[in-house]
């Protein structure tokens, strides 16, 4: 269901969301709170920053910080702009034409999960992320003993 780039994007933004009103992130010290690659990290941001979920500033002063409140950003608007969708649509069998008329064995509990899977992703949000606590919380690497 998640795939690496989900992950990637909700460390960032977990780690963003923890900052003081007024702080940046430079993506150096982003890639070492998240133990994201330098070049994934790179890609992942810049859908990050298009989609309006990041303000991203280069230069002086710049760096990267969440352009909402972590309250109004819901893991769905943060996976939709990954372009990267939770779970594969259509037939879990992959079959054309399998739908309420004409179903295939799966299609209820697939239907099923897949809407299960929708509503999480729409009400969660980078808020519900605040709420643990400690260095892990904060996806800094030096909690993990290393």
């Amino acid at each position: 269901m998640l795939n690496q780039t989900h992950l990637y994007a909700l460390r960032a933004l977990a780690s963003l969301a923890r900052l003081q009103p007024g702080e940046r992130l430079v993506s150096e010290e982003l890639a070492n709170r998240t133990r994201v690659p330098m070049p994934y990290l790179s890609k992942v941001m810049r859908r990050l920053v298009q989609a309006g979920l990041v303000d991203g500033r280069r230069g002086h002063g710049g760096g990267f910080a969440l352009d909402k409140p972590p309250a109004r950003i819901s893991f769905a608007q943060i996976f939709e702009a990954l372009d990267a969708p939770l779970m594969p649509p259509g037939c879990a069998f992959g079959w054309q034409g399998c739908d309420f008329d004409n179903p295939c064995s799966l299609h209820g509990k697939w239907v099923e999960l897949l809407d299960s899977v929708q509503t999480w992703s729409e009400r969660t949000t980078l808020a519900d992320t605040l709420t643990a606590t400690g260095n892990r919380a904060e996806g800094h690497p030096t909690a993990t003993g290393e």
